[in-house]
């Protein structure tokens, strides 16, 4: 809509009352006036329709905005953000369905307002799922009802009356109860000067992850000895590898009955048969690790 512009918006010089004076000057369409507009938008794209419609409903937007001010947000950022939700309903708006504007548009406006606080609301990301929004913007009301607005932790009874409330897990409530009562706290706040020398909070907080250094030389080693183990079965013919991974590397081991009815031998023949692999497994191994420079030759073997 080229109209965006001759919306009237809440700027921070703005006080309310002057924002509301002005956008009751926008008269309020009939059913039937109403339905001509829609038409011509959605049949012709007639912006000059879609922008009476929009402007219409600036007082709808600006009483479900005023809802949302317990979020500590600016008023005048939660009504252009409804604004934007009305412009997206009234594109999307169909005449034909039989209801008026404002009932369909009023979930396009709350939608709008309500992804803005979510992103708005919190540096940390909040309300990814349902189940998140759906806490983030009732708990406090849930808690009033049942008088437990402390910011403390919930008591289990509380916490099992919110969540069979508003079917969702227990968890999900003691979750974002928390993250809705401790708020945002920056790394680099400085730390109380008795703590012993001072410094930033992020200077405090330990990692408990493995340290990437080590984490990486370690995979790295262990790629090398899985090649070069890898290789040396590679060296042993095709009954010596399945006599070495049957006997070594299989859990548990198959018994050497097992293989000898499979190779139809007998069990002394298999054990020879694997210590003499196992033996040549072992010389492969040690000249491709050094190759590799993982292991050094002996001198009597270079």
């Amino acid at each position: 809509m080229t109209k965006n512009a001759l919306i009237p918006a809440l700027t921070p010089d703005d006080n309310l009352s002057k924002y509301l004076a002005r956008i009751r000057s926008f008269p309020i369409l009939e059913k039937d006036e109403e339905y001509m507009l829609a038409k011509a938008w959605s049949e012709r794209e007639d912006v000059e329709a879609a922008h009476q419609l929009v402007t219409s409903h600036l007082r709808l937007v600006a009483k479900i905005a005023m809802g949302y001010r317990g979020y500590g947000l600016p008023l005048s950022d939660l009504i252009s953000e409804g604004n934007i939700g009305m412009m997206h309903a009234v594109k999307k708006f169909d005449p034909e369905r039989g209801f008026r504007l404002a009932t369909y548009a009023m979930w396009w406006i709350k939608a709008s307002i309500q992804e803005y606080i979510l992103r708005s609301w919190s540096l940390v990301k909040i309300g990814t799922t349902a189940a998140q929004k759906k806490l983030f913007f009732n708990l406090r009301r849930l808690k009033g009802k049942i008088d437990a607005i402390d910011g403390g932790d919930l008591r289990p009874e509380q916490v099992t009356h919110i969540a069979e409330t508003l079917d969702v897990d227990e968890s999900e409530v003691i979750s974002m109860n928390q993250r809705m009562s401790g708020g945002d706290k920056s790394l680099n706040t400085p730390m109380a000067s008795d703590i012993d020398g001072g410094g930033e909070w992020q200077d405090w907080i330990e990692d408990n992850r493995e340290n990437q250094e080590v984490a990486f030389a370690e995979r790295e080693e262990f790629e090398a000895q899985y090649s070069v183990m890898r290789d040396a079965i590679e060296s042993l013919n095709p009954r010596e590898q399945r006599i070495i991974q049957a006997r070594r590397l299989t859990e548990p081991p198959l018994t050497l009955e097992d293989l000898s009815e499979e190779f139809e031998v007998s069990r002394e023949r298999i054990r020879q048969i694997e210590v003499r692999a196992f033996e040549k497994l072992a010389e492969a191994v040690k000249i491709k690790a050094a190759e590799l420079n993982l292991l050094p030759l002996s001198s009597s073997e270079s």
